[in-house]
């Protein structure tokens, strides 16, 4: 199976790429929703976390993991590569690599949790591949809790995300990146606030296409990994506003199953 792992709901948005770009193959999920949101949090804290989805992924049948959390991948992701067996994948590369793909005048702007953004991850990697190019960064604490409970179109959060980009809009970026799995859900609400010329990146099938490549370029993976079952969607804690957002991304009923 191919494990997931995010600190909510958020990272659905992969697990949904992923079932549409690899069908034949199985997910299994665990979503954080107790510990939600991760941003917040230490590094520390969150390489902890980190580690436990991983030893719980793993021992549930995973051959390879997307970590589909950015705090996760912006603080974890070297660790979790040297500390287990498997091959694992994260969100942010993906999306760097598009959005240098697809803009146009090299002013890109990064929106994510605080732990995403004090992390540096995004600056650090786009210069240096491309020393040219500028980033503006901008933090968006309220935008998990408020996916999470499922405020897709409440005017509180129109509200909000207009203020978090205005910042970006002022510095004229022409590519904003989604640091943050959630936030496609807010899609909707973002492209209308930061402008119809700025080119939206999501990575979530960004990731998936390199998981896609992957699979089809490692022969002995792709038959480890099983086709036999159903996908299975854990969580750490079940909220109605959990079901809810999961059947909005799949646009089908999801059963979110407690971890144990």
């Amino acid at each position: 199976m191919i494990g997931i792992f995010d600190s909510g709901v958020g990272g659905m948005t992969v697990a949904r790429a992923m079932e549409q770009l690899l069908p034949e193959k199985r997910l299994i999920y665990f979503g954080d929703l107790a510990r939600t949101p991760y941003g917040s949090k230490s590094p520390q804290t969150i390489c902890r976390y980190s580690r436990q989805n991983m030893e719980f992924l793993l021992s549930h049948g995973a051959k390879m993991v997307i970590i589909a959390c950015n705090s996760a991948a912006s603080v974890a992701s070297d660790l979790i590569e040297k500390e287990f067996p498997v091959p694992v994948f994260e969100v942010i590369t993906p999306a760097i690599m598009k959005a240098l793909e697809v803009t146009s005048g090299n002013r890109i702007g990064v929106i994510g949790t605080r732990a995403t953004i004090k992390s540096n991850i995004y600056e650090t990697k786009i210069q240096q591949i491309r020393q040219e190019a500028k980033v503006f960064s901008q933090p968006c604490p309220l935008l998990v809790p408020l996916v999470e409970e499922g405020w897709l179109n409440k005017r509180e959060t129109k509200m909000i995300v207009r203020r978090y980009l205005h910042p970006l809009k002022h510095k004229g970026v022409d590519t904003l990146v989604l640091g943050c799995t959630h936030y496609p859900l807010l899609k909707h609400l973002i492209g209308p606030r930061i402008g119809k010329r700025v080119q939206v990146i999501d990575s979530s099938f960004a990731v998936a296409n390199e998981v896609k490549n992957f699979v089809r370029d490692n022969p002995d993976i792709e038959r480890s990994l099983s086709r036999d079952g159903e996908n299975k969607y854990y969580v750490s804690d079940v909220t109605d506003a959990a079901r809810m957002t999961a059947q909005r991304i799949f646009g089908r009923k999801i059963d979110l199953v407690m971890a144990q």
